[in-house]
């Protein structure tokens, strides 16, 4: 059993501790900010949180990843989109590389909208709806990526009473 000697928590039982749980007696005679505070105080002083977790540094290099594929499919296809905008000539060795790039990207699609070209000046809705439908799905991966991370119990309870008000 381990002693807490700080003003707050004077005399708090701790009855077992272990990485997902603590169990603590005597801790219903506080009012429940002081709980809060307390099992705050427990998780910094044990190390029990998201920032210690070990799933927290591969969540952050796969958002990285994520945000690092994203970024560059968005480059190509904006490349494509102000290439095609501008007219830029297809036989081009640049312009043709883009193209060649971003057709795979862009192929699912192509059959959604119509192609809107005045003169050699096309204006291409697919490319659009692909950057934003990449986007999309790239923040839906991040969003079950972060769901993933390790909380403890009073982040849990921060996040609860900030999504109940």
């Amino acid at each position: 059993m381990v002693r807490l000697n700080s003003v707050k928590t004077r005399g708090l039982q701790i009855d077992r501790f272990d990485r997902e749980s603590l169990y603590v007696t005597s801790v219903a005679q506080f009012y429940p900010l002081q709980r809060r505070v307390i099992f705050y105080k427990l998780h910094r002083l044990f190390g029990m949180d998201s920032y210690n977790s070990p799933t927290t540094k591969p969540i952050f290099r796969a958002s990285q990843v994520i945000w690092y594929i994203l970024a560059l499919f968005e480059v190509v296809l904006i490349l494509r989109f102000f290439l095609k905008l501008l007219g830029a000539n297809p036989v081009a060795s640049f312009t043709n590389f883009i193209y060649n790039i971003s057709s795979p990207l862009v192929a699912p699609f192509q059959a959604v909208f119509s192609v809107s070209s005045i003169e050699k000046n096309i204006f291409e809705w697919t490319t659009l709806l692909a950057m934003f439908i990449y986007w999309i799905s790239a923040v839906g991966i991040m969003q079950l990526l972060f769901m993933s991370k390790t909380v403890s119990t009073p982040e849990a309870a921060q996040m609860l009473e900030q999504e109940e008000v």
